[in-house]
């Protein structure tokens, strides 16, 4: 009964006309940059951060969590009709989906697409729902040792996770965390790696490093390719048959299970999970097979996984504060602008908006499914636009966007130099979001190291004699061994080159 009282407060939340307006916006958002290659959820977030300090707490969370969801909605469209994955999580859909397309079955390809992603966001959101309140509860029991340990291990499984060079990826862990260490000590009062720049007292703008590594650095990537984006013609009716639900049925749900679970993993989330679940379609999956020929199913179990692995990522963040991947992270920043603390108190202190996020997810999803099926020709003719004209309101809207929050000149120097810095680490195929994971939370884990070390007296091994953190700790050093094991490495660096 509680549940059913503290999901109408969610409801009641959710349905104002101000969020239903955030709500419809988010996803609509979502669904164009899904659509266009090149932009993505992250960049999107990124540049949208100033805008969300104008607004409360719910409106600016339901429109950028639309925008994170909706974006896996878009990617299938493109991918489906002209094999360009306008997501990263779509990639997989297009190995059949396209095929499809070309055998004139695009409409079945992305009504399957478009049902399998609203069964597995509404199953997903469910699953937060029942499943975030006891964590939340567990979470608040914890003190500063078991904090500590649990980013490590967060950190750790980031790093497992990444895709490249492990290597590369503890770097990126450790330059994040050195980042975030930047600016003046709360306890001394003294500044740290400041080098006399007064701008940067207040630590480096996480807004100005955001749009940097995954706005701009993004958007002179993409002015490098000047590809061709041809449209796609009819495409006929798109309901699939009821022989198409039959077999997709259990590939909707394998697909959604499995993404529920991923989700949740550090340096998982979406794009984890529609891999996954592909690759367990085809072990799975009856006979006849066509996979990478055109079977429906290798469109629903990825679309299916993608979706549910987008929602259950919020798990992570709502009830321990841990951003589980770099969406994540960002929308840690957002609630960090609004001055919430992420962590297990937002659902104690701040119900309506722990709610109001969760119910705004289902209606969510069901704008989706209405918004995208009769909007497909208008978001495929948008790929007709070149990207030279995007290019330039984008830097724009960045600029105007880094000065806003801080008013400081110091900011859009440091768009300038993470955007630089971004550019190169994807020269060197190295992956930011790792960076950008260390940069939350070295910070976090920074402030509950000294205040474990307060309350022992200077006794570093609370950290250890606490259960709960050490086994923490133990899970992050077997994670570390299995990482140097050759047959691990390699299995693990196969799996990613697939």
């Amino acid at each position: 009964m509680e549940l059913l009282s503290d999901f109408g407060l969610g409801l009641a939340t959710a349905l104002s006309w101000q969020n239903l307006l955030y709500c419809f916006l988010g996803v609509f958002l979502g669904t164009l940059v899904g659509v266009l290659p090149g932009l993505g959820p992250v960049a999107t977030i990124a540049m949208l951060l100033p805008v969300t300090f104008t607004l409360g707490p719910a409106p600016a969370m339901i429109m950028l969590a639309g925008i994170y969801y909706g974006a896996q909605y878009g990617g299938s469209t493109t991918a489906i009709l002209v094999n360009l994955p306008g997501e990263s999580s779509s990639v997989v859909t297009a190995l059949d989906g396209y095929q499809m397309a070309r055998n004139g079955r695009a409409g079945p390809a992305l009504g399957m697409a478009a049902i399998g992603s609203f069964i597995a966001g509404c199953i997903a959101t469910l699953v937060l729902a029942l499943f975030a309140p006891p964590l939340a509860e567990i979470a608040l029991k914890f003190g500063p040792a078991e904090y500590f340990s649990m980013m490590t291990l967060g950190l750790v499984a980031a790093v497992v996770l990444a895709s490249g060079s492990v290597l590369k990826a503890v770097a990126m862990v450790l330059l994040g965390i050195l980042l975030g260490l930047v600016g003046t000590d709360v306890n001394s009062g003294q500044q740290r790696f400041t080098f006399g720049v007064a701008g940067l007292a207040d630590g480096i703008s996480f807004v100005a490093l955001a749009m940097g590594l995954f706005g701009l650095a993004d958007v002179i990537l993409n002015l490098e390719h000047n590809e061709k984006r041809g449209v796609f013609g009819r495409i006929g009716s798109l309901l699939p048959s009821l022989s198409d639900l039959r077999k997709c049925a259990g590939s909707i749900l394998r697909g959604t299970a499995l993404g529920s679970v991923l989700g949740i993993l550090p340096g998982g989330g979406a794009l984890l999970a529609s891999f996954a679940a592909y690759t367990l379609e085809k072990r799975v999956a009856k006979p006849p097979r066509e996979f990478g020929q055109g079977d429906i199913r290798g469109v629903a179990a990825p679309e299916s996984a993608n979706n549910a692995g987008a929602q259950t990522s919020f798990i992570p963040l709502l009830t321990l504060g841990i951003p589980s991947n770099p969406t994540m992270a960002l929308l840690i920043g957002a609630l960090m602008i609004q001055g919430i603390q992420p962590g297990p108190q937002v659902m104690t202190e701040r119900p309506e908006l722990f709610w109001g996020l969760i119910a705004s997810m289902l209606l969510g999803n069901l704008m989706l499914l209405v918004l995208n099926l009769p909007l497909i020709g208008l978001w495929v003719r948008l790929l007709t636009i070149p990207y030279k004209f995007l290019f330039n309101a984008i830097l724009i809207f960045c600029a105007i966007g880094t000065y806003s929050v801080n008013n400081s000149a110091t900011d859009i120097w440091l768009l300038l130099v993470f955007t630089a810095v971004g550019y190169v680490f994807i020269k060197l195929h190295c992956e930011p979001a790792p960076l950008v994971l260390g940069f939350i939370l070295g910070p976090m884990m920074e402030e509950n190291l000294r205040r474990a070390l307060r309350i022992s007296l200077g006794d570093p091994t609370v950290l250890v004699t606490r259960p709960l953190s050490a086994a923490f700790l133990v899970l992050s050093v077997l994670l570390l061994i299995t990482m140097i094991a050759p047959s691990i490495r390699a299995k693990r660096e196969a799996a990613l080159q697939e």
